[in-house]
């Protein structure tokens, strides 16, 4: 067993999730998560919400409301949105706690204090039209390096390089679609070549593991071929304050959102050990300063540069592990990341989601009318584990009408419905033939492979596997024919053979509860078991640690009780009753039609999902 940290990305609090979302961050990270616990580890997933940054201050101008009032709107929409996909967080908290500023003002004081935050005068943009700083992500223009139309002033998403807003062609305002003027102002920037050594050797490091995703750690290796550093602060009045004399008590001035986001990582995990209670406050550290100990961190691949360049440089700084050397302070050395998990982008219909022009499906709809097996489903087997990858409503409904409902639903209907009919419990089994040991061995032998390839991120090739084990079981079925096996001399032939196959779905649901954990607790009813098999997360509201005025909406669990990575014996005698669908069949007409008017005119009515 070894301490696990699954670090999920911070989801934005400027509007609902869309399943573009989660097919990045939430559902890989889950399936893994729950993996990992059944395999005997000791696992911690944290993530929240990121609140800070230029757009909640224009989002809330535009909505009439305080950037405070917006994302307390939707962090408590965003919780309930990952609550309701089963996504099972030890914490899901937020950017704006007060233990969260505490940590990040200390990452800040200690990186400063081993020379790796150094303070330069650099040019800002100012809105012609208004006087305020405009932040860089603000400004569109074409990128010096690559000619990408549609960089942004702080990096170029084509070709991937660092950029500063006054080094585009042809700026403009992302807002007004103006001009910016540029200004001479004071930040302090990230000594990224300072750490860029160190940074190197990591990388090296990670790459002759073979663990990471080829693109990943090509892409983060070259964006040390021209480092230089970082702004860490700015313009701006909702943030952070920067904890130093003379810059704390600057109303214009913060710290930068990406440079406290990842911080939440490392804030999130102190947040849960503090909420154990007392002599529980430094379990946190079996996470972050126990060498042995590994962290996956888990987003979509326009992340990678924060959390393959930014995020450990500012843990190397903090260490004192540059060119500049240093010591660590009251954190202690804290752990790398192991690997940086990055997911392709997901499209919609053929076409980029856009919630600007609605052409998006909020997580919170798809969850509503469908439930959120076939989503996980959809995500698992075709989502954007290694290439960018297309959401189609028509592909929606023909996986979960073939894969779900007439593989998997159906072997499990007629296994319990001719338990039901035959003997009304599970019966034991008497002599086995070849085809039903053949049948154990090969769900058997899937755990080995299911899990390793689980463990490699490898999701896809993972649920192939299940789902190829389910059609063994059901050609089973054809080949046993137990409907068939009517008379008092085949009684304990149609025994066996039920109980084999019992003994198989039972399996199965193990294998497949790490993707599917609500219909796995539904299967597990129908196989007569009590209880939850898969713990699923709830939603608490919460007092702020350190200002009780304050109360939030967290996402936390108990996964104790989570199920062991292994076969288990069914038990003769457990009462069977005539089961109801555990998936529901859609009109693939009706859906596929009702589904694309909704995108064409958001404000259509609900399909119905009745069939």
């Amino acid at each position: 067993m070894s301490n696990v940290l699954s670090a999920v990305a911070w989801p934005y609090t400027n509007g609902p999730r869309h399943i573009g979302h989660v097919a990045g961050f939430g559902v890989p990270s889950d399936v893994f998560s729950r993996y990992m616990r059944m395999a005997g580890h000791d696992v911690l997933m944290v993530s929240g919400t990121d609140e800070h940054g230029t757009p909640i201050l224009v989002l809330a101008e535009e909505e009439g409301v305080t950037p405070q009032q917006l994302v307390d709107k939707y962090n408590a929409v965003i919780a309930q949105d990952l609550t309701d996909l089963g996504l099972s967080y030890d914490l899901f908290t937020r950017t704006t706690t007060r233990n969260h500023y505490a940590v990040v003002q200390e990452m800040f004081r200690q990186v400063h204090a081993n020379g790796y935050m150094i303070e330069q005068t650099t040019k800002g943009a100012i809105s012609p039209s208004t006087g305020r700083t405009l932040p860089d992500r603000y400004i569109e223009g074409t990128c010096p390096i690559c000619s990408f139309p549609e960089a942004r002033g702080d990096q170029c998403d084509n070709c991937g390089n660092q950029l500063d807003a006054d080094e585009l062609i042809n700026p403009r305002s992302k807002i007004n679609g103006e001009t910016p003027e540029f200004i001479e102002t004071q930040h302090f920037f990230l000594d990224l070549p300072a750490l860029a050594g160190a940074l190197g050797e990591w990388l090296d490091g990670r790459e002759a593991s073979g663990t990471w995703r080829p693109n990943v750690i090509k892409f983060s290796k070259n964006l040390l071929k021209d480092v230089r550093p970082r702004a860490m602060t700015r313009d701006i009045d909702w943030g952070i304050p920067i904890p130093l004399e003379g810059w704390e008590d600057n109303p214009a001035k913060r710290l930068y959102v990406w440079f406290d986001a990842v911080i939440g990582y490392l804030s999130a995990s102190i947040e849960w050990a503090r909420r154990l209670g007392p002599g529980q406050e430094d379990r946190w550290r079996e996470w972050w300063n126990d060498p042995s100990a590994v962290s996956y961190y888990f987003q979509g691949k326009d992340n990678i540069t924060f959390h393959s360049q930014i995020w450990p440089a500012e843990l190397l700084g903090y260490a004192g592990k540059g060119d500049k050397g240093g010591e660590p302070g009251e954190y202690g050395d804290l752990n790398l990341p192991t690997e940086v998990v990055a997911s392709e982008f997901m499209t919609l219909e053929g076409k980029q989601f856009s919630t600007s022009r609605k052409h998006v499906i909020y997580v919170q709809d798809i969850v509503a009318r469908y439930g959120p097996d076939p989503i996980r489903y959809f995500i698992c087997a075709a989502g954007p584990e290694n290439q960018d990858a297309d959401f189609s409503w028509a592909e929606f409904v023909q996986r979960n009408n073939s894969e779900l409902v007439a593989g998997w639903g159906n072997l499990v209907n007629r296994t319990a419905a001719m338990i039901a009919k035959s003997f009304g419990e599970i019966p034991r089994t008497y002599a086995a033939l070849p085809v039903d040991d053949e049948l154990l061995a090969t769900v058997r032998g899937a755990f080995a492979t299911v899990g390793a390839n689980l463990e490699r991120h490898r999701q896809k090739a993972a649920l192939a596997e299940v789902m190829r084990v389910v059609g063994e079981a059901n050609a089973y079925v054809s080949k046993t024919e137990p409907f068939k096996l009517k008379g008092d001399d085949e009684r304990e032939r149609l025994a066996t053979v039920l109980h084999t196959l019992v003994q198989a779905v039972s399996d199965i649901n193990t294998l497949i509860s790490p993707f599917l954990p609500h219909a796995a607790n539904r299967v597990h009813a129908v196989l007569g078991g009590e209880g939850e098999f898969m713990p699923m997360p709830r939603l608490d509201v919460v007092r702020d640690l350190d200002d009780d005025s304050r109360a939030y909406p967290v996402i936390t669990g108990d996964y104790s009780a989570t199920p062991r990575w292994e076969p288990r014996p069914v038990v003769p005698g457990t009462p069977i009753s005539k089961p109801t669908g555990v998936f529901t069949k859609l009109d693939p007409d009706h859906v596929v039609e009702a589904e694309r008017e909704r995108l064409a005119d958001p404000g259509s009515p609900d399909p119905d999902q009745s069939a």
